[in-house]
């Protein structure tokens, strides 16, 4: 008879992204106002490129930290890297090189900044994102196979799987049969973002804005509990999952039409909280 793996944590982080303009274009909320309604709302950190401010006002609230960045080049992150490693950051995410960039190009780089990142005693994800080296799942598959060629192990991702639903244009009886076909990889990680999508958009809104949910995303929190249920098969890597309602407000993500993303974003923590519960159960 197995022994009972322990119950992991999930620790979600709210990113100030959703934030801009609330409450309104403006007023909008400082960095206090921000990290004390994201403190009030019930998650359990926040995600953001972290400041010393944003560090100092954390630590007041009890706020755990998550980061993240773009990189064109190994060496060009290493000072962020640092900067955030010295402001109590772990968990960092990458978005590496751009849209044109070769798998084997992205997987050298890879290479070496994830080598350096285990020296600063960070946890460097890589993300699955558009106008970066893994925007498809085509380009992702070999970058990640030519890095555990040169490594032997397993490439650590931050899983946004929107991008690859869009960039297929994927319907809901499809996502978990397509989305989840990297099991070993999505087991190995422990970041997560979470944004709710449908196979024209990589950002639905989660209400209607008078608090009842969209079709579309009871269609994404289908998914979203069966990527916890994947991930939670083990081994749990820090028996912790770092999760993000990653709702955002600008590049075109948010549509003028859909409801603010803040409101949305807590609606959503709550939504994804009984995702985990499901899962939890059904592991």
């Amino acid at each position: 008879m197995k022994t009972p793996l322990p119950t992991p944590s999930l620790i979600m982080c709210a990113t100030t992204w959703s934030m801009i303009g609330w409450p309104s274009p403006r007023r909008e909320w400082s960095v206090a106002q921000k990290l004390r309604a994201i403190k009030k709302a019930g998650f359990d950190g926040v995600c953001a490129f972290i400041t010393p401010e944003m560090k100092a006002l954390a630590a007041d609230l009890g706020l755990r930290l998550m980061s993240g960045f773009d990189a064109k080049t190994a060496a060009g992150a290493l000072p962020r890297l640092r900067a955030q490693r010295d402001l109590g950051v772990k968990f960092i995410n990458i978005q590496l090189l751009n849209h044109d960039t070769p798998p084997a190009t992205a997987a050298r780089v890879a290479v070496k900044l994830l080598r350096e990142s285990k020296k600063l005693g960070v946890s460097v994800h890589i993300e699955t994102h558009r106008d970066t080296s893994t925007e498809t799942p085509e380009k992702f598959t070999e970058f990640a196979r030519l890095y555990r060629r040169a490594t032997g192990e397993l490439l650590p991702v931050t899983w946004d799987h929107s991008h690859f639903a869009v960039s297929k244009h994927m319907l809901p009886p499809d996502y978990s049969a397509r989305l989840l076909a990297w099991p070993q990889l999505i087991r190995h990680s422990q970041m997560f973002h979470l944004r709710p999508f449908n196979s024209q958009h990589c950002q639905v809104p989660v209400t209607n804005g008078r608090g009842a949910l969209t079709p579309e995303f009871r269609d994404y929190a289908a998914f979203a509990e069966d990527l916890f249920a994947c991930w939670l098969a083990g081994p749990r890597p820090g028996n912790e999952l770092w999760v993000c309602p990653e709702l955002g407000m600008s590049h075109g993500y948010h549509v003028s039409t859909d409801p603010h993303a803040w409101p949305d974003a807590m609606r959503a923590r709550t939504e994804l909280l009984g995702a985990w519960r499901r899962a939890l159960r059904r592991s």
